[in-house]
């Protein structure tokens, strides 16, 4: 079987510029269908002292009513050598049914180079 027939992958956000502020996602990825997702943050330059980390949130409604939470034990540390890297946070059978995956930036400029969201374990074939 070929892997990309059994997972779904979009592209959760779009490169960003260096900068020092948190990456929020417009909208968050569906799980409906799915038991677990695997986050891919594609890193550029970080400048040296810089201070990253990436999270999951999550929620019932896409944030309509039911405001985005932090999901305990899903905060990755990322270091200020970690130029051009990869960074993943793999989440399985979330507590709710909509995931983003926020990037907070602070202190030295850090660009994010995207987000795919890598959805596995469905139902039925994507």
């Amino acid at each position: 079987m070929n892997l990309s027939k059994a997972v779904k992958i979009t592209r959760h956000s779009n490169a960003v510029a260096a900068g020092t502020s948190t990456i929020t996602p417009a909208s968050g990825i569906d799980m409906a269908g799915f038991d677990a997702v695997l986050f891919v943050i594609l890193w550029g330059t970080i400048t040296s002292g810089g201070v990253q980390s990436v999270e999951v949130h999550s929620s019932s409604d896409d944030g309509s009513v039911d405001a985005y939470a932090a999901l305990a034990g899903s905060n990755v540390a990322v270091a200020d050598d970690q130029d051009n890297k990869v960074t993943y946070v793999d989440v399985v059978h979330p507590p709710e049914r909509y995931l983003k995956c926020i990037v907070n930036r602070a202190t030295q400029n850090a660009v994010v180079d995207g987000i795919l969201a890598i959805q596995y374990h469905s139902k039925s074939k994507p």
